[in-house]
């Protein structure tokens, strides 16, 4: 495309938080679809390693790390300056997303987030258990806030970026091509209450959010580097927390080292060990049947509760069991590997890989939704480096698909100014796959009849329920 569309106008400042590789990533794409004054556009980052990009387009730039302390006096006269709906986009590590959104509500803001953060060190700190580390906790802070906004503040969205974020939108598409595939004559939902009714009419057990990333580097990793084809810092947070998973009421086993919630929607579980210790057996069209790292993600959480449908006392009579099933790029496997050998130490030196380092590869991220009677459905981008760099400038493929939901989520904000705090599953998904569809490369459908129960050796006993293929016994690899 060479007539990109402008979406619409930001009225106020511009406030970026966060200026790593998807800050500088989302960037171009802001200028490309968005009308704004470039002399109240404000970058805060602690490291200045991309600052350049920013000097040559004549854009402010703050050396700071927003703390709990320094927050509000750093971010009310950049939000309000000159008038206007500013617009805070936060895409850093270690901020806390809860104050953050509320703080820029009450200037009048809006705002949006990848993922639901907290302040540094809430991920390794041992004064706090399992339960309080875990991405339920937070989840269940933000929707305290949602719940205490008054109707018609500034929109915030929370957790719009590839995953959570765009992953939910294809749950959607692909839920109604499900139906539309097995003749069921449904209409589109309107509310949350008929989607999940149509996903319980469907037969849909679980759904994975299945990932393989096989972009590679000229350069393998080297010894005490950590690798990755996004932030490294964001990965290990995540990569160190319990692993969870959105609990499905089909499943009639739990491992033993899992928990519940005595609090909130009590939608899903966390095992007592990290989310990449965990492996799950799942799908992917390129590579077919792989193993995957149950990281958690606050989509396995707030897709499992959307698509809940509960009885009139309140209780949960269908849910789907949703989680991560991520085979990230091999550098980083190496890197994790390396990692947890070292007592879970991360490396001192952290490597981005960036576009003009990838020689090839695809990121092919979607969703697998599985138990229903045509086994499973693989629907998701298989978005390749090359087309990356070709569709818009500092990308990869993981970056471009993180970076267009970013996009998404803005323009739904600004054509819904006063909605309050959303999740993503809130928001109109045809809208935000219509903004995104240009930069996500090939977007397809696969059925396969692969089930858990498929590639075993066969050399040894194993604890699992052949009477049901897609229970979470038999795609846990223990």
């Amino acid at each position: 495309m060479t007539n990109w569309p402008v979406y619409g106008e930001i009225t106020g400042p511009v406030v970026m938080i966060g200026f790593g590789s998807i800050g500088r990533g989302t960037l171009p794409l802001l200028e490309r679809h968005f009308k704004f004054d470039k002399s109240r556009f404000v970058v805060i980052a602690p490291d200045d390693s991309n600052r350049h990009l920013l000097d040559e387009r004549g854009i402010r730039f703050i050396q700071e790390a927003l703390t709990p302390a320094n927050y509000k006096d750093i971010l009310e006269p950049l939000l309000t300056a000159g008038g206007g709906q500013g617009f805070c986009v936060n895409l850093s590590c270690d901020t806390g997303s809860r104050d953050l959104m509320e703080f820029a509500s009450s200037l009048g803001a809006l705002y949006i987030d990848t993922v639901n953060e907290p302040w540094l060190g809430f991920y390794f700190d041992d004064s706090k258990g399992p339960a309080e580390r875990s991405n339920y906790a937070l989840r269940e802070m933000t929707l305290a806030a949602k719940r205490a906004r008054p109707a018609g503040t500034p929109t915030a969205v929370s957790c719009c970026g590839a995953n959570p974020g765009m992953v939910s939108s294809l749950v959607k598409r692909a839920l109604t091509n499900l139906a539309a595939d097995m003749r069921l004559n449904a209409t589109q939902p309107q509310t949350r209450e008929e989607w999940a009714a149509l996903m319980q009419r469907v037969g849909v057990k679980g759904i994975h959010i299945a990932e393989r990333d096989t972009q590679r580097s000229k350069n393998p990793k080297p010894p005490g580097v950590f690798v990755n084809t996004w932030s490294v810092e964001g990965f290990i947070a995540e990569a160190v927390q319990p692993a969870e998973l959105g609990w499905g009421t089909h499943e009639k086993w739990m491992p033993a080292n899992a928990y519940g919630h005595e609090t909130g929607s009590q939608a899903a579980i966390y095992l007592m060990q990290a989310g990449a210790e965990t492996k799950v057996r799942s799908w992917c069209p390129t590579p077919g049947a792989q193993y995957g790292f149950l990281v958690t993600h606050n989509e396995s959480i707030s897709i499992a509760d959307y698509f809940t449908v509960r009885d009139e006392t309140g209780k949960a009579v269908y849910r789907p069991t949703c989680h991560y099933a991520y085979h990230p790029a091999n550098d980083a496997v190496l890197s994790l590997h390396e990692m947890f050998g070292n007592a879970g130490r991360p490396q001192e030196e952290h490597h981005i890989l960036e576009e003009k380092e990838v020689v090839d590869g695809i990121d092919e991220l979607g969703v697998l939704l599985y138990g229903h009677d045509k086994g499973a459905y693989w629907f998701g981008s298989q978005l390749s480096t090359e087309e990356a760099r070709k569709l818009a400038p500092y990308q990869t493929a993981t970056g471009l698909q993180v970076t267009s939901s970013v996009l998404a989520g803005m323009v739904w904000a600004l054509e819904n100014p006063r909605a309050g705090i959303v999740e993503v599953e809130e928001l109109d998904f045809n809208r935000c796959l219509e903004i995104q569809r240009p930069y996500l490369g090939p977007v397809k459908g696969y059925y396969t009849d692969w089930t858990p129960l498929d590639g075993r050796p066969g050399l040894f006993p194993e604890d699992i329920d052949e009477s049901d293929p897609w229970q979470f016994r038999n795609i846990l690899v223990r």
